[in-house]
């Protein structure tokens, strides 16, 4: 074994650990936001596991997709709905721990299974691969241009819709209905009140 298979072989034990510990803290923790930040080193671990496998691209996707976005996103709900409230104690605890050890249990013997039953083919000769990335860019903009110029657009749309929609101030009046074709394409702003400067406005001048 040279150098670069036994960093290899270290650092897919060291992922494997870290993944493997993740994955029990979000399911043994009972506090929800440790879990939700464990998640993330289990999606980390998933990252560095594909960027053993020579899969550079799908790596990136899962950093950006999943940890950048589905995970950023977790925290936020957590946080902003951060409601104290205590488990219940549902009847039945114990059955119903014991029948999901028995299923977690047979996934686990029923993977183990395939794993071991399985004739990996394992070769000592290096061969040069072609990094993903490229590979898929290339396709992008040669062979698939149009349906992805085509998503960038409708991202481009969903977006500018869900900003019209978030910041638009005004409050639909079935009375005010539009008569010219400039007003078809303005919204109807909301009635702002008037606010006096001096405390005596309710007073008429003499």
């Amino acid at each position: 074994m040279n150098l670069a298979e036994g960093v290899q072989v270290v650092s897919f034990g060291l992922l494997t650990i870290m993944m493997i510990s993740s994955a029990l803290g979000v399911v043994l923790l009972k506090n929800i936001v440790y879990s939700a930040f464990l998640l993330g080193g289990v999606f980390m671990s998933m990252a560095g596991l594909y960027l053993l496998l020579n899969a550079d691209f799908v790596a990136a996707a899962q950093v950006l997709i999943y940890v950048g976005s589905v995970n950023v996103l977790i925290l936020f709900g957590i946080m902003l709905v951060n409601k104290q409230q205590d488990f219940r104690v549902l009847p039945n605890a114990g059955l119903r721990q014991i029948a999901t050890a028995v299923v977690c249990v047979g996934l686990f013997a029923l993977l183990s299974t395939m794993v071991l039953s399985t004739p990996w083919s394992v070769t000592a000769t290096v061969v040069s691969i072609e990094s993903s990335a490229i590979a898929i860019g290339e396709h992008f903009f040669t062979d698939f241009l149009l349906p992805f110029e085509l998503a960038s657009v409708f991202l481009l749309m969903a977006m500018v819709g869900a900003i019209v929609l978030a910041r638009r101030d005004f409050i639909p009046d079935a009375s005010n209905t539009p008569t010219t074709t400039t007003s078809l394409l303005m919204l109807t702003e909301r009635p702002r009140e008037l606010i006096s400067v001096s405390g005596s406005s309710d007073e008429s001048p003499e």
